[in-house]
C-alpha cells in the first residue's frame, strides 16, 4: 500500500476541491434552510464523474474504488458541501451490486447511480435492534404460488429515503435446514405497495432527511433479491466496510473545513497588538487537530487499499479503525474551532456552530466508537465478549 497519494489521486483531490470551492458552505446551508437536496451540485458532481467513480467501466462508472470515491466526499466536506448520499448510493449500493447483482441488476442501476440520475437508499437499523445486526427482525419469506418475495418489518435512521429511488433493505431469510434466519439484501423500490415512509424530526439539520420505514408485507419479484440466497454476512459486509470508509471521509472533511475556518480567524484576530495564533494556547489544539485528522486519512487510505484489493476481513478491522479515530479527530477539530472563535464561534455568519450537533454524528454513525471498541477488542485483540 502506497503511503504518498499517486499523481492520479492527487489531481482528482485538486479538481473535486476546485467543484467544491465553487459551491461551498454558504450553497448547502442554503439548500438545507430550503427543504431542498442540493441538485445542482448533485448533477455536476455526476457529469464530472465524481460519483461513480468507484463503480465498473462497463457500466458507466469511473473504474476506480472507494479510494476514490473517499478523496471526492472527503475534499467536498472540506469545501464545507459534503453530499451524504454519496455514502450509500455509490458506495454502499453501488459497491453491493456490482459485486453481488444479477446482470440484469447491474445493467439497471449501475449506470443510473454513475450518472447521479438515480439513487439508492440503505436501510439496515431497526427500533429494537440498534447496533446488534444479529437482531434483525425483518424477515423475507417466498410466497409458494408466485415465487414472490414478502418483506415485513421496521427501520430506523434511513437516510434519503424521500428522493432515492429505491431502498437496498437488510432482511432476514429462513434457512430451510436449519431453520436459523440469515441476512439478505433487497431492492425496493420508493412506491412499493406497502412500504411506508415517516421523516424522523431530528434537531440535525441537514439536507438529507431521516426516515423511520415500515413494511408491511411488501411484495417483491424474486429479482429483487441481491445475489445469492446463501451468501449471508457476506454480501452484507461488502456494503458495511466502504460505509465505514466514507463515514471516515466525511468526518475528516468536516473536521478540515472548521479546522481552515479556525486557522483564517486565528492568522487575521488580533488581540494585544499580535494575531491571536501566535498564543501557544491559541496555535497548539489547532496544530494537535491538524495532526489527528491526518493520521486518521492515513488509517481511511489503508482500509480503503485492502477494501479495493478485495480483504474485506483486513478492511473490516481497518475501517472499523478509520472510522472511530476520523470521527475522534472530528470532534476534537470542530470543538477546537468553535472555542478559537469564541463568542464569534457561536453565530451564524461564522457558521462553525452547526457543525457541533454534525461533527457528533461522526461519533454515532454509521457505527458507535464503543461497538468500534468492541470489534477491535474481540477480533483483533482476542478478548473475551462481555454480551
Amino acid at each position: 500500500m502506497p503511503v504518498i497519494e499517486s499523481e492520479e489521486h492527487k489531481a482528482l483531490r485538486a479538481a473535486v476541491a476546485a467543484l467544491g470551492a465553487k459551491y461551498g458552505r454558504d450553497y448547502l446551508t442554503n439548500a438545507v434552510s430550503s427543504g431542498r437536496h442540493p441538485a445542482e451540485l448533485w448533477a455536476e458532481a455526476a457529469k464530472l464523474g465524481y460519483l461513480g467513480v468507484n463503480l465498473p467501466e462497463e457500466y458507466g462508472g469511473g473504474g476506480g474504488g472507494v479510494s476514490e470515491l473517499s478523496i471526492v466526499l472527503e475534499e467536498l466536506g472540506a469545501a464545507g458541501c459534503p453530499l451524504l448520499m454519496l455514502v450509500v448510493s455509490p458506495a454502499i449500493c453501488g459497491t453491493v451490486i456490482a459485486r453481488f447483482g444479477t446482470g440484469e441488476q447491474k445493467r439497471e442501476w449501475l449506470p443510473a447511480l454513475a450518472d447521479g440520475t438515480r439513487t439508492m437508499a440503505f436501510g439496515i437499523t431497526e427500533p429494537d435492534a440498534g447496533s446488534n445486526s444479529h437482531r434483525i427482525t425483518t424477515t423475507a419469506r417466498r410466497d409458494p404460488a408466485s415465487g414472490d418475495w414478502l418483506l415485513t418489518g421496521r427501520k430506523v435512521f434511513v437516510s434519503g429515503v424521500d428522493t432515492a429511488d429505491a431502498t437496498l433493505v437488510v432482511g432476514r431469510t429462513e434457512d430451510a435446514r436449519t431453520g436459523n434466519l440469515k441476512p439478505c439484501l433487497f431492492i425496493v423500490p420508493r412506491e412499493t405497495e406497502g412500504f411506508q415512509r415517516r421523516a424522523i424530526d431530528m434537531e440535525l439539520h441537514a439536507s438529507e432527511r431521516q426516515f423511520e420505514l415500515v413494511l408491511d408485507d411488501v411484495r417483491l419479484p424474486a429479482g429483487a433479491l441481491v445475489g445469492e440466497e446463501d451468501a449471508g454476512l457476506l454480501q452484507l459486509f461488502a456494503g458495511l466496510n466502504p460505509e465505514r470508509i466514507m463515514g471516515a471521509a466525511f468526518a475528516i472533511g468536516m473536521g478540515r473545513y472548521a479546522l481552515a475556518r479556525a486557522v483564517e480567524y486565528a492568522r487575521e484576530r488580533t488581540v494585544w497588538k499580535v494575531p491571536i495564533g501566535a498564543h501557544q494556547a491559541i496555535a497548539h489544539p489547532l496544530a494537535q487537530a491538524h495532526i489527528e485528522l491526518e493520521l486518521a486519512r492515513l488509517m481511511m487510505q489503508k482500509a480503503a487499499h485492502l477494501c479495493d484489493a478485495g480483504d474485506d476481513i483486513g478492511a473490516g478491522e481497518a475501517a472499523n479503525m478509520a472510522k472511530y479515530a476520523a470521527g475522534e479527530a472530528c470532534v476534537k477539530a470542530v470543538d477546537q474551532a468553535v472555542h478559537t472563535l469564541g463568542g464569534n464561534g457561536l453565530t451564524r455568519e461564522y457558521g462553525l456552530a452547526s457543525l457541533i450537533t454534525a461533527a457528533r454524528v461522526s461519533r454515532i454513525a454509521p457505527v458507535s466508537r464503543e461497538m468500534i471498541l468492541n470489534y477491535v477488542s474481540h477480533q483483533t485483540l482476542g478478548l473475551p465478549k462481555s454480551y
